[in-house]
């Protein structure tokens, strides 16, 4: 059987996908947005 530990992943991998998902998503949107200011000043 596997234990409670393996079901639940630990605080600090848990925070550090948050901040992973947080930066990527920050990217994409600074990404998108200079794309359309670019396209849009030309």
């Amino acid at each position: 059987m596997t234990s409670s530990s393996e079901s639940t992943s630990p605080l600090w991998k848990r925070l550090l996908w948050m901040v992973a998902i947080w930066g990527m998503s920050v990217t994409v949107l600074g990404a998108v947005a200079w794309v359309i200011r670019t396209w849009l000043t030309e």
